[in-house]
């Protein structure tokens, strides 16, 4: 059996937040760890800890208890990348210079970043669009540019914070296609969190399902059914009420199920 390389190795992580004298504790006790090139989707309800999670895994909240060890991937050059729910283009940049922007930074020479951004666009199928200004675009290319943003930067792992709950219903699935294919492309590990169920069924390879306040891990039910996967299948139905109802339930934290 081939050995699982660990990307994320989280631990008893708690985090309690102190405003005001008033102690308020959003997470407890989590453990997680995510395989290199794994796809996990972060489930539950509004206020449960999904966002704050990802706010830790970049080192932009402390954890009061607990510890996050992210596995270095030679292949990348950043450790993480965050697409948020709306884009955040900057808007007197045009699309191009948007996408460059996380490259900024870098010692690369200015055609090597143009060079890295364009492949980026060409990724998520946006090459054509380079000079246009950010309100000249769809809020599904809106997006799009943003994912191509925290690509352009070689990041061992992808974080996405419902990054297509903004968007209509087709707009939304046809991006959720994208991303099934720009993964099987890149090999990215990726955790993506989301309140849709639905949605978490049809990406990603496990789902953790938070519940409770403060949050806590409910249940991890790795999905064991191959891409392409064909939406409102019974098998993902299923998957997705065992799921919800694994949200709610006011039990302990469950061991990993396979469905």
């Amino acid at each position: 059996m081939e050995a699982v390389t660990p990307a994320i190795r989280i631990e008893g992580l708690s985090l309690t937040f102190t405003q005001d004298g008033r102690r308020t504790e959003v997470l407890r006790g989590l453990d997680l760890t995510v395989a290199r090139g794994e796809f996990v989707a972060i489930v539950g309800a509004s206020g449960v800890g999904k966002s704050t999670l990802l706010r830790v895994l970049m080192d932009l909240a402390k954890p009061t208890t607990g510890t996050v060890e992210l596995s270095p991937d030679p292949d990348a050059e950043r450790p993480l990348a965050l697409v948020f729910q709306d884009a955040r283009l900057l808007p007197w940049r045009r699309v191009l210079s948007n996408v460059m922007f996380g490259l900024e930074k870098s010692s690369l020479p200015k055609a090597e970043r143009e060079r890295r951004a364009m492949q980026a666009l060409g990724l998520v199928g946006l090459s054509e669009l380079a000079q246009r200004w950010p309100h000249q675009l769809s809020g599904g290319q809106r997006q799009r540019v943003a994912l191509a943003r925290a690509l352009a930067v070689r990041p061992a792992i992808l974080l996405m914070d419902e990054p297509f709950s903004a968007l209509d219903i087709a707009t939304r699935e046809n991006l959720q296609d994208e991303l099934i294919r720009i993964r099987r492309e890149t090999h990215k590990t990726i955790i993506f969190v989301t309140h849709d169920i639905d949605e978490a069924t049809y990406l990603a390879d496990r789902i953790v399902a938070l519940g409770g306040k403060p949050g806590e891990v409910r249940s991890v039910r790795t999905i064991d059914l191959p891409h392409p996967r064909r939406r409102g299948a019974l098998a993902l139905q299923e998957i997705s009420m065992a799921v919800k109802a694994d949200i709610t339930a006011d039990a302990p934290a469950r061991d990993d199920w396979v469905i």
